[in-house]
């Protein structure tokens, strides 16, 4: 039997192209819930699918402040997108504090629904407001829908015998309920969910929660202020099997599936910290697969045991975010000194210290360049979209292994949290990641030449205990070749060489850079890491409008592409969009002198499209 219910009042049916939606409410509403349930419920319709979770950054912010307002936004469309949308077709508010933060990108004319339960005198005050924001005149620009959510909810529930508390935690699906109604989303993958999480010894609550649900679909049904519902049409995406997916989750598959090619154990040391948490608990999963992971004490503790991990020939990972980078410097240059293999995933947030812990940011690029004591060079590669996040670690541990070196992957907030759909690969096409391991002595007239080099320049990857292949490794300066301990000037300055060229040398296994428009004009569009969409997508509209325009997204930050000098000589202006101060753009002034124009943003936010397709029009014909 059909779960949609037929309409008790026939409304007509806007078809639209797309559709963006914010869902807002304390961090207690269960909106993060909704809108994974409304963007899972979206792929499965066909849409192509972009999201944007909004996490307080307290854990415990007290409820109804601005301070605890947590969001979730999606955008769902019949056609491809690349970002979560950039002003609002509809905003869902739980609350005072979650509708005066949000409310000035909502589309004038865009739909808002509140739930007026929640606006009393008391909510008022927890949201610093002196009066409602509802009865403001401004409210004539919108389509305003007040809905008793709190008291229908409690009715449609009060069958089941929960408590006050109980029953109003079912808001959030009464809420689902009429989005789904409004956005013709089916209910079918939710109910399964429902039923899945509550099915031991919790029944009752799996019941009530679809009760409520099914409620808010039917008030979407009866309601005569929502005069029509809409259609967004499935999207013509690549024929293949997709899944809905996040940042985190497709680094850690694409961490294992790394492992799997490489024939090696996954050995992940980790200490909690947001944004990266989630990549150790979805890691946590996967023992059958091998997978060792390890939350250490301490952020030092989890990559030096990372470290060992890989000196004993598995493969070594460890992730953070930018204060536990910091705390990691000293052990990545050890990794680097004993030249292993060694991935360190970089999820940036907004800082300095402590900073923005739940907020986006790439104020990360120049640490992970240049923290570290003495002449420290490593491979630093930038996801650029959650489903990257699967294909980037894959590179980097192809290149750490290929020249026996710590590789870091910068990801952020924005990348992690986000979604998108997916193409499932088919895994039988994965190439082997090749590593091998000496069995013999490399050396025939004496001890084993642990630092004798190949092409590349790296060295073998020796396993401990193999027989005739005893050396010694350390973080005091060694002698080329035979590892001794050395401090000699000629060597010293012989072997800070070798690394430098070591890390230039991936130059050498990496794709050349691409570029999306004209391969030479007026203005070109240089990007890395979460920029991507908003910036592919800007320059599309400026391209659509007759500028001459074009972008490169970098995926790799060092070494640069071996083309990307000549690239950048075929524009009069380069203009760099960045979540910081300009730290790509001072890195490309000092390589390339191109006297690139920075455009800046440090609000914890990603770029809208908007706001670069204004900065593209003062600077492209």
């Amino acid at each position: 039997m059909s779960t949609q219910a037929p309409s008790a009042i026939e409304k007509p049916v806007e078809h639209v192209s797309g559709i963006t939606v914010r869902l807002v409410g304390d961090s207690g509403d269960g909106m993060q819930l909704l809108g994974q349930q409304l963007t899972n419920t979206s792929a499965l319709l066909g849409n192509d699918v972009a999201t944007f979770p909004d996490f307080p950054a307290e854990i415990r912010a007290p409820r109804g402040t601005r301070a605890g307002v947590s969001g979730f936004q999606v955008q769902f469309a019949s056609h491809e997108v690349h970002t979560p949308g950039d002003t609002l077709d509809a905003l869902v508010a739980m609350n005072p504090a979650a509708l005066v933060t949000n409310l000035a990108d909502l589309n004038k004319g865009g739909l808002l629904i509140v739930n007026d339960d929640s606006f009393e005198d008391k909510d008022l005050k927890l949201a610093k407001l002196a009066t409602s924001p509802l009865e403001d005149p401004s409210m004539e620009n919108y389509r305003l829908i007040k809905v008793s959510m709190t008291r229908l909810t409690k009715e449609a529930v009060s069958e089941f015998g929960l408590s006050t508390k109980e029953a109003d935690r079912c808001k959030n699906f009464f809420a689902m309920g009429l989005v789904y109604w409004l956005y013709g989303r089916n209910m079918d993958a939710t109910l399964r969910f429902i039923h899945g999480k509550f099915s031991a010894g919790k029944s009752t609550i799996a019941a009530a929660n679809e009760k409520a649900l099914r409620a808010g679909w039917a008030y979407g049904e009866t309601i005569e202020a929502l005069g029509h519902s809409y259609s967004v049409q499935p999207a013509k995406l690549t024929a293949g099997t997709y899944r809905n997916i996040m940042g985190n989750q497709a680094l850690a598959w694409g961490l294992l599936a790394a492992a799997q090619r490489s024939g090696k154990e996954l050995f992940y040391g980790s200490y909690p910290i947001t944004p990266a948490s989630d990549i150790l608990h979805e890691l946590a999963r996967y023992k059958n697969f091998g997978v060792c992971t390890f939350q250490a004490e301490d952020e030092i503790a989890a990559v030096c045991a990372a470290i060992g991990a890989s000196y004993g020939g598995q493969m070594g990972v460890t992730t953070s975010s930018g204060p536990g980078i910091a705390l990691k410097a000293e052990a990545m240059g050890l990794a680097l000194m004993l030249e292993l293999p060694l991935l360190v995933i970089d999820v940036q947030r907004g800082g300095p210290s402590t900073g923005l812990p739940t907020k986006t940011e790439q104020a990360d690029l120049l640490q992970v360049m240049f923290g570290r004591n003495g002449e420290s060079p490593l491979p630093v590669l930038a996801a650029r979209s959650p489903g990257d996040c699967f294909e980037i670690v894959q590179e980097a541990w192809m290149l750490a292994t290929q020249l026996m070196l710590p590789v870091i992957v910068l990801s952020d907030g924005y990348i992690a949290n986000g979604a998108e759909p997916w193409k499932i690969p088919d895994v039988s096409k994965l190439a082997p990641i090749p590593v091998s391991h000496p069995q013999e002595n490399n050396n025939p007239d004496g001890p084993f030449k642990p630092y004798l080099r190949n092409e590349l320049l790296a060295r073998p990857w020796a396993i401990p205990g193999t027989p005739e292949l005893m050396h010694r490794v350390g973080g005091i300066e060694k002698e080329d070749g035979t590892g001794n301990i050395s401090y000699d000037p000629e060597n010293h300055q012989k072997m800070v060489h070798i690394r430098a060229q070591k890390v230039a040398n991936a130059a050498k296994l990496l794709p050349p850079q691409s570029v999306e428009g004209p391969a030479s004009g007026d203005l070109l569009v240089l990007s890395w890491g979460g920029t991507y969409g908003a910036c592919l997508t800007a320059v599309q509209q400026a391209q659509s409008a007759g500028m001459s325009v074009a972008h490169a997204h970098l995926r790799y930050l060092n070494p640069f592409p071996s083309n990307l000098g000549e690239i950048l000589a075929g524009y009069k202006k380069v203009l760099i969009p960045e979540l910081n101060m300009g730290q790509l753009r001072m890195l490309v002034r000092s390589r390339y002198l191109v006297d690139a124009i920075g455009f800046n943003k440090i609000k914890g936010k990603p770029f809208t499209v908007t706001e670069l397709v204004e900065k593209i029009s003062e600077h492209a014909k």
